[in-house]
């Protein structure tokens, strides 16, 4: 009994948590959610912006849309990374916060998500490829600390939500 009783708690968080979000989210204006993005990614990626990693991406648009958290906006570098929404993009990713949640975390791998139709990406396929591998290349490890901590738990914590809500009903 109370395996089911936590079972179908975890499906209701994993099926309206980011619905329960995506509400408040909208309200925000996209000029502060995309200052914050720019600053998570410029951090994020700074290695890889000293070592001139990025440079295939200037002037040179990606799109990147959490689909259930109503989130869209473009990605291109031009010395740091810049953000914004409403553009033309040369490519596009999308899928739910849980799947890019999981790439982020190295829990799961984009091309095992993209054939399970769980992340699309569709455009330019070579400049999908070279995002792609920019982002595998990214080094957990060399993650600032408070990122690194903040996106390990969000994951394990998703990790654990979908093995309680894929538990047999007792």
């Amino acid at each position: 009994m109370q395996r089911s009783v936590l079972a179908n708690m975890a499906k209701h968080l994993l099926q309206y948590g980011p619905k329960v979000i995506a509400k408040p989210l909208n309200l925000v204006p996209f000029s502060i959610k995309a200052q914050l993005i720019e600053r998570i990614l410029n951090l994020l990626m700074a290695a890889q912006i000293k070592d001139g990693e990025l440079d295939f991406l200037q002037a040179r648009w990606v799109k990147i849309s959490v689909t259930d958290l109503e989130l869209s906006f473009e990605v291109s570098f031009d010395e740091r990374l810049i953000v914004r929404e409403g553009g033309e993009a040369e490519v596009s990713f999308s899928g739910c916060s849980q799947a890019l949640l999981l790439i982020a975390a190295g829990k799961e791998d984009p091309d095992t998500l993209f054939f399970q139709r769980r992340l699309a990406i569709e455009g330019d396929t070579e400049l999908g490829l070279e995002v792609k591998n920019l982002l595998l290349s990214i080094e957990f490890d060399t993650m600032p600390v408070f990122m690194r901590q903040s996106i390990t738990q969000a994951a394990a914590m998703l990790t654990q939500l979908q093995r309680q809500a894929n538990m047999p009903w007792a």
